[in-house]
């Protein structure tokens, strides 16, 4: 059994990924919502391997990643605070390794990282660190959904691809606090299916009126006038706002473009460390991933597969770029994101 919920009463993604004395207890979005099975991760690389075969997505790396610098400073116990120190760079190397497009790992890591700069006491101010930052994603999360939900017009039909947990909890339940009435438009997302089984899973446990259609129909709803937004989160997004996001988001973005329908890309922030779009390194995951749906095999023994996990939008695809500090154009984000230190 995993430990009880630090969140009661939040949809059951948002809450994914659970701290106990025995280790880091992960849900397994690889089989839910039909089996509810939670893996156990008992070492820092144990959570590595799990992120690393999509135990978890989405926000839930995050996560993962924060508890487990809890449980490399847990592993430190006895040790000289420095040696501490040195142990927990090395996991947190390890966990940023797991996802390397996504840049959430590394905040999570910094998080927890900053907080043990000098302290005494590395496994309590590990700690400390990873609820601060448990807490600042949550804080962020329904800010960014609040700026969102700002852009959608009454009776919005809203077209989002493989996006699910935080980032979509915190729009819709801004939506839902507004008043406004919405419904959203989901793609199924091959090869995992996060769009059929966690997005409209998500969505429908909050109550939002949702259909679900394959990969390949959203140009044609977006033509006949059935859509009114396409809204994705995104891994990462550039200082001059490119957004790298799950496969698939570009070409939904160009048929946006050519039908006349805005695409918002939800972000915390834009990644300084990132300029443009070429800084960003693009996850190839084993092309035989593709090749099966669901655990079982899905295409002929005779051919291969290819599978990149994520790909660049660029910005002339992209309405606005919607962050905790409010929505901008992309070729305004960076100085209206960060203002003066952008200069």
């Amino acid at each position: 059994m995993p430990p009880p919920s630090a969140h009661p009463g939040s949809p059951t993604l948002a809450d994914s990924v659970r701290l106990a004395e025995d280790g880091v207890h992960i849900l397994d979005r690889r089989v839910f919502p039909f089996e509810h099975h939670w893996v156990h991760a008992r070492t820092v690389d144990e959570v590595a391997v799990a992120i690393e075969d999509m135990v978890t997505q989405s926000s839930g790396p995050y996560f993962a990643v924060l508890w487990g610098m809890v449980l490399a400073a847990r592993e430190t116990a006895g040790a000289d605070p420095d040696a501490a120190r040195k142990h927990l760079q090395a996991a947190g190397e390890r966990l940023i390794s797991t996802r390397p497009t996504n840049d959430q790992p590394r905040k999570a890591v910094q998080w927890v990282l900053s907080a043990v700069a000098g302290a005494e006491d590395v496994a309590a101010a590990a700690l400390a660190g990873a609820r601060a930052g448990d807490a600042d994603y949550r804080r962020r999360s329904q800010e960014m959904g609040r700026a969102g939900a700002r852009l959608l017009p009454q009776d919005a039909r809203v077209l989002t691809h493989c996006w699910g947990d935080l980032y979509l909890v915190g729009l819709v339940e801004a939506l839902l606090e507004s008043g406004k009435r919405f419904s959203f438009v989901c793609t199924e997302t091959r090869p995992y299916l996060q769009g059929a089984r966690l997005t409209a899973h998500t969505l429908a446990e909050m109550g939002v009126e949702t259909t679900l259609v394959t990969d390949a129909m959203p140009a044609s709803l977006m033509r006949a006038g059935e859509i009114d937004a396409l809204v994705t989160a995104s891994d990462r997004v550039t200082m001059d706002g490119h957004v790298i996001n799950k496969v698939g988001t570009l070409q939904h973005a160009v048929a946006a473009r050519t039908f006349g329908v805005p695409f918002h890309a939800l972000c915390h922030a834009p990644d300084p460390r990132s300029a443009t779009g070429a800084d960003v390194p693009i996850e190839y995951r084993d092309g035989a991933e593709v090749l099966r749906t669901l655990g079982r095999r899905s295409a002929t023994d005779l051919v291969r597969g290819l599978y990149p996990a994520f790909d660049v939008t660029e910005p002339r695809f992209v309405t606005t770029v919607v962050t905790d500090r409010g929505a901008f154009a992309p070729d305004e984000l960076a100085a209206g994101y960060f203002g003066e230190e952008s200069r």
